[in-house]
């Protein structure tokens, strides 16, 4: 068996790779990045670090790299006999990869079995917003060639930090792993991942995730970064950061109870298991690297608007959201291009356009007053 991941770095190498093979496929990376294809190229094995309590190494063989930036044709080629694709780049650059996609399918032998593809990115409906692409560059030939595949959304959890430097193709990544996959698109003939649930309805494990994990790993870094703090761990040993996180995932879990009928009780265990994640003194990571690109973070369907959007429609509390968002408007970094992009709207632009453009809410919904009051806040200082 062959899959092809786009996408070789830490998440590629140090979650999706690692379980693809040992879930016994060939493993093939395709990515942009000159030096590290090559390096991938030049080695025969790498590993992958479980830091923290259960911790464990693991070695991964088999696996090859192509460039897909030099060579798409081999690309192409690779996708038309694999198994599995998955990917792992970022929402705004499946745009990039669907023509390899594309030409694989259309080289695919008609009679072979469909391929699967997931896209394994922190974005809902990811494989689906793939599917549009691949849809949109194939334009007549769409039906016959998505035919060929099965397209299936996922909800992925894992947290691989910044790396060491001078670590090579090796990747350190937390023991905590979640891949949920929406079975019904494979009619039955399930690709092989070991330690991945296939489940009927995938929207309330991508929300829970979305809006526990990612809402909580951002909201630490806004909430650390405004106290000084540098590391994530260090930024929840501070009582204050602490109760300010827990406060904003207590909002999420109040209306992932009232959206999708999540078990309040269970909400509470797994914001408890996600903080805790979030408290490992082995995982180096930082308030900048989390905390960057906050103009995505707080768009509307992200980590902040998007829960804090449907609890205001529906009367639930959404202050500690608010904070939170007033948190990331503070995040100045100048390394981050978003951020420098953030500080400078803020200061060329009033309030309530701000807060229409950046994070999509119209000015009659709920939430908007209180957000709008919040950029104001921050404009005054």
């Amino acid at each position: 068996m062959k899959a092809v991941h786009f996408g070789a770095g830490n998440i590629g190498r140090g979650f999706v790779g690692l379980l693809l093979h040992e879930g016994g496929y060939e493993v093939v990376f395709s990515d942009v990045a000159d030096a590290l294809v090559d390096a991938l190229d030049a080695a025969d094995r790498y590993t992958v670090r479980e830091a923290g309590p259960g911790g464990v190494n693991r070695v991964v063989t088999g696996f090859r790299a192509v460039n897909s930036r030099t060579d798409p044709d081999a690309v192409a080629d690779e996708v038309a006999t694999a198994d599995v694709v998955t990917c792992a780049v970022g929402p705004s650059v499946l745009r990039f990869i669907a023509p390899a996609i594309v030409e694989g399918l259309r080289r695919r032998p008609a009679d072979a079995a469909p391929l699967a593809v997931m896209a394994c990115e922190n974005a809902i409906g990811a494989t689906d917003q793939l599917r549009a692409e691949i849809e949109r560059l194939a334009g007549d030939e769409a039906p016959a060639l998505t035919a060929r595949a099965a397209f299936a959304n996922t909800a992925v959890d894992r947290i691989v930090p910044a790396q060491p430097e001078g670590g090579g193709i090796d990747v350190t990544v937390e023991p905590y792993f979640e891949w949920a996959i929406e079975q019904r698109p494979f009619r039955g003939a399930l690709p092989t991942i070991p330690g991945a649930h296939f489940v009927d309805d995938l929207a309330p494990y991508i929300e829970r995730k979305l809006f526990t994990v990612n809402t909580g790993h951002a909201a630490t870094a806004y909430f650390g970064a405004a106290a000084g703090h540098e590391r994530i761990s260090d930024a929840l040993a501070d009582p204050v950061v602490a109760r300010a996180v827990s406060a904003a995932l207590e909002e999420t879990s109040a209306m992932l109870a009232a959206v999708h009928g999540l078990d309040p009780d269970e909400l509470a265990d797994y914001r408890a298991t996600i903080l805790e994640r979030f408290r490992n003194p082995e995982l180096i990571d930082t308030v900048q690297r989390v905390g960057r690109q906050p103009l995505r973070k707080l768009s509307r369907h992200e980590r902040f608007i998007g829960p804090a959007a449907e609890a205001a429609a529906r009367g639930l509390s959404t202050t500690a959201l608010v904070a939170a968002v007033a948190a990331a408007l503070e995040f100045d970094d100048p390394e981050d291009e978003q951020s420098v992009e953030l500080q400078r709207r803020l200061a060329s632009e009033d309030a309530a356009e701000f807060t229409a453009s950046v994070t999509g809410l119209d000015a009659e919904h709920p939430l908007f007053p209180a957000v709008r009051d919040a950029v104001a806040a921050r404009q005054k200082h």
